[in-house]
Formats: structure tokens, sequence, C-alpha cells
């Protein structure tokens, strides 16, 4: 098992301009981090390939992995045969972009829907077109030995039933599960319960926590609104809500030994909180 960090948790460093991607890296490796996840948010590795030598680069001179590299995608475009085309076309050029960084990891979405049209009926009619898509990119991928993964977030893909319903669907053994423990409070759905459903199909685990609150305690600012209707809060990881000793005892016990990606994404300094974040899966994991 390899503990790092995912460059969506630096985010507000990045955006603030306090640290480059190289400097991101040097400073999960300084952490003791052993793996950096790339997620190409405000820059573009397409756009700028130069950057990806360098990346590299950095992360072989600090010592650590890049484990994963993750990107957005949406293929529930039914009505538009032209831009759903378009959008698988799109994420095999980050194919490349993962192949060209040497990783054997990539996750990428597959739909977004507002939650009032995230039914079970249109899941359905949308599933065969996001099935499609998976198996498309994942035979892609699978010629420079990557395996593809669908992450469970976005509220429309996210409880554990929807994710393993696409994966036994698309039917690629290089199509698995970017296995987030907290996103699926997102939708309301015990961790516990939903790491022990799809663990086994994970390709990677993000470590991520947070506070959670009933419906009719509306905290104010800062919080944001499950499927239904609680509320939940991004905290650094062990300090939150979700049982987070039960959550990595049932990933060791399934023996699962791949890479853990923690995801910060709460109010406090990101610098801090996954300092301390990583600090925590460890001791955790070494408990559990």
């Amino acid at each position: 098992m390899k503990v790092g960090l995912s460059t969506y948790s630096l985010q507000q460093a990045l955006d603030r301009k306090e640290l480059t991607v190289p400097d991101a890296i040097r400073w999960i490796a300084n952490q003791g981090g052993e793996h950096v996840e790339i997620v190409p948010m405000g820059f573009s590795l397409i756009e700028h390939p130069e950057l990806i030598d360098e990346i590299k680069a950095v992360a072989k001179e600090a010592g650590i992995d890049i484990s994963n590299y993750a990107i957005g995608a949406n293929f529930a475009v039914l009505e538009d045969a032209e831009a759903l085309e378009q959008e698988i076309q799109n994420v095999m050029r980050h194919v490349d972009v993962a192949a060209a960084l040497g990783v054997k990891l990539m996750r990428h979405d597959v739909a977004f829907r507002p939650a009032p049209e995230g039914t079970v009926a249109q899941f359905e009619i949308d599933l065969p077109v996001m099935v499609k898509a998976c198996q498309r990119i994942a035979d892609y991928a699978a010629d420079f030995g990557i395996t593809t993964s669908v992450e469970n977030h976005g509220y429309y893909v996210q409880s554990s039933e929807r994710i393993q319903r696409l994966l036994h669907e698309t039917a690629r053994s290089n199509f698995k599960t970017t296995l987030d423990v907290g996103n699926f409070l997102c939708v309301d759905e015990d961790p516990v319960s939903a790491v022990k459903n799809n663990i086994p199909y994970a390709s990677i685990v993000h470590a991520k926590d947070f506070y959670w609150r009933p419906s009719y305690r509306n905290p104010g600012e800062g919080w944001f609104q499950t499927s239904h209707g609680n509320y939940l809060r991004g905290a650094i990881v062990g300090h939150g809500d979700i049982d987070m000793p039960e959550v990595f005892r049932v990933l060791k016990q399934s023996g699962y030994d791949g890479y853990i990606s923690v995801e910060f994404e709460g109010m406090e300094d990101c610098k801090n909180a996954s300092r301390i974040a990583m600090d925590n899966v460890r001791r955790i994991w070494e408990k559990a």
C-alpha cells in the first residue's frame, strides 16, 4: 500500500499560484507522500505537452510514483451523436497523455445530469451509451497497458450499485472503479457498506472525509447538500464523521494493497490539511 496525494487536494495553492504542479509534486514527496495523482484542473497536458516530461522528471527526482491521471467526461448526450463522438475522442487523447506520463491507471467520468433528472429510469436509458463509450476507451487504453476507471461522484453515477451496474455491463477487465470512500455520502449511502460492495472492483482508492449534518440543521456557508438534502462539508481525513477506522479495516481485510490517494476539499489551508490527512491515513491503516 502506498499513500500519496491528488494534486486536486492542493488546488487552493495552485489556483493562487503559490505552487506550480512540479512544486506540488516536490511538496508531496517532502511530506512523505509515495505517489502523486495528476488532476489537470487549471492546466492542460494536451495544450501544454511539455509539462508531461517536466512532471515525469520531477517525480523521478523526488522518488515518488505518478499513480493515476484523472479527467472529466460526459457521455450522457444522447441527442447529439457528433458531440458524443467528440467526447469519446477527447478522452482517448487523454489516454495518450496518460501513456506519455507512464501511468497505468486513468480515471474518466462518464455522465452528469441534474439531480431531478438522475432517476433510475434515466440511468437505464443512458446506460447503453455509457457502456459503449467506456468499452471503446478501455479497449484503446488496453493497448498501452492502462486500466481505466469510473469514480463514484457527481450524484448521477455515484451509488455503489450504479457503479457496479456500469462495470458489469462494460465487461472489460481493464475497466474498474476509482473508489472514493467518502463520496458515497453524497448520495446518502453508508460509506462502510458501500466500500464493502465495491472494493473488489477498485483500481485505486481515494481517502476523503466529510462532516455530516441532517437536513433540518443547515450549518450555513461552506456546506453543500446530498441527494436527499442532508449537509456535507469536506474534512481532513480522520477529522470528519465517516468511520475511517472501520473503512480502513474493510480495505485492509479485503487484501487491497494498491495506491491510497488523499483527496482534501475542505475549508482549512490545503497544505496543512493534506499533510495531516496523509499522516492520519498512515496511522489509521497501521491500526486497522
